[in-house]
């Protein structure tokens, strides 16, 4: 049986998230690799609940910073128990579309809170838990919202002010460049050139799994 990998593609609002899965899923199919798909908030009957909670605009009371904070990391616990780990258990490689990370950038970068705010509620619902490979895909605010806002209407988050997708690109940026395990992709550039540096990079990490393996 192969071993299961977790992939976790990341980045702002606009940054192409969901044409990089389905890059990374094209990969693995070339390898003949199992797998699953998961979103975040979201994944699980009750995740999903509670991502319409997070995500909607249309709330009769003001959803504050610290129920955000909570509610995403009660989806996250209710994703990795109920699907992530059992197919991880199965050999299956699972894609997810936000993780840890997202918290850590929106919620401490974008939100402010304090980073050991974010560690200890990590430690108690995630206990350690990481993924194997990130994919961030960095774009600046400006070009991210653009892309966005052509695709429809905004959520919640998404219509937070240009300073508040500042301070979560900062943090992302910050958190990349001291984790190994995240890769940086520019995904200002053209389509194209963006799915091949995705194709490569995540070519480059299968090749490297299956030999020690």
């Amino acid at each position: 049986m192969s071993i299961g990998k977790f992939i976790v593609i990341e980045g702002i609002e606009g940054a192409g998230k969901s044409s990089a899965i389905e890059v990374v899923k094209k990969v693995l199919e070339e390898y003949n690799l199992e797998y699953i798909s998961t979103r975040e908030p979201g994944g699980t009957k009750l995740a999903e609940s509670l991502r319409d909670i997070v995500k909607s605009a249309d709330h009769c009371e003001t959803v504050t910073q610290e129920t955000e904070l909570l509610l995403m990391y009660a989806a996250r616990s209710q994703l990795l128990a109920n699907r992530i780990l059992p197919a991880l258990n199965e050999g299956k490689w699972v894609i997810g579309d936000r993780h840890d990370l997202s918290s850590k950038a929106y919620q401490g970068g974008g939100r402010q809170f304090d980073d050991k705010v974010m560690d200890l509620i990590a430690e108690v619902t995630l206990k350690g838990f990481k993924p194997d490979l990130t994919l961030y895909l960095d774009i600046s605010p400006e070009q991210g919202l653009s892309r966005a806002q052509a695709r429809g209407e905004l959520d919640r988050i998404e219509q937070e002010k240009i300073e508040f997708f500042h301070r979560v690109r900062d943090k992302y940026c910050q958190i990349a460049a001291s984790d190994s395990s995240i890769i940086t992709i520019n995904a200002g550039e053209e389509m194209p050139v963006v799915h091949e540096n995705i194709r490569q990079q995540f070519s480059m990490f299968i090749k490297s799994t299956l030999e020690n393996n």
